[in-house]
């Protein structure tokens, strides 16, 4: 119960952590940061599926892998579309 309670917090204070340091960032670099931002969420895919796919983890487990494998999908596919919404902004016409 501790232990759930310390990630609770943890996870509270990324959330306040996350929200100032992209409130804060100039619309210049809001480009590079999704990229960046689309590969780790890349990865979070990754290690959803396979955190889901393993049996012998119980089904708390498999059910928050497949919030996190939605999630980090809805994040790439967005950002690929905001990137691709951009450089359609560069074309010549």
């Amino acid at each position: 119960m501790d232990s759930l309670v310390m990630l609770l917090t943890v996870f509270v204070l990324a959330i306040f952590v996350g929200f100032e340091v992209i409130t804060k960032v100039p619309p210049t670099l809001h480009t590079p940061l999704m990229s960046g931002s689309n590969a780790i969420s890349g990865i979070t895919v990754i290690g959803a599926l396979l955190l889901a796919g393993q049996m012998e983890n119980p089904q708390l487990a498999r059910m928050m892998a497949l919030v996190a494998v939605i999630f980090a999908t809805i994040n790439v596919v967005g950002g690929f579309l905001v990137t691709d919404r951009m450089l359609k902004m560069f074309k010549k016409k």
